[in-house]
């Protein structure tokens, strides 16, 4: 587990909210606070598509959920807090131990997390890792933690190492 204090705030809003830097991700659950407290759970519910319709995985991409979000915190006030909880896809969690030389399979994974707070004042995203196996190999955790550095790093976002 790593955690970025974010330094430019207003900076990070935009490319999670406007740009499209986290679309790539899939949202598991969303919270924003203004006037009310509006929250988002990422599950989709197969029984709301037909067959043909139906999304290849259990979550939708953020890309598909950002309007949303941005339409509950446009205007000219801050949320009073807001909690967002990306998980990587699959696939990008396959990726990742192949580059890494991990002796794991993306069935032993059961999420490779970015949880974004943000509470009125300060901004903060820390990485969780979730295995389906008991293991004191900290490689995933630590190529995960490292991975979400260069990310951050990519995509312009000044941040502090805690």
């Amino acid at each position: 587990m790593q955690a970025f204090q974010i330094l430019d705030i207003k900076g990070f809003m935009e490319k999670l909210l406007i740009d499209s830097a986290f679309d790539h991700f899939l949202l598991s659950q969303a919270a924003v606070t203004t006037f009310c407290t509006f929250t988002i759970d990422g599950h989709f519910f197969n029984e709301y598509f037909s067959d043909s319709e139906r999304p290849p995985q259990s979550y939708p991409l953020w890309s598909q959920v950002r309007p949303f979000c941005f339409s509950l915190i446009k205007g000219k006030r801050s949320p009073l807090e807001m909690k967002i909880v990306f998980r990587l896809s699959d696939a990008n969690a396959g990726r990742l131990l192949s580059q890494n030389g991990i002796p794991l399979t993306e069935e032993d994974i059961e999420g490779l997390y970015l949880n974004i707070r943000y509470d009125g004042k300060g901004l903060t995203c820390i990485t969780g890792t979730s295995l389906k196996l008991f293991t004191l190999d900290r490689t995933l955790e630590l190529a995960w933690d490292r991975v979400t550095g260069l990310f951050l790093k990519r995509q312009g976002i000044p941040y502090e190492a805690l």
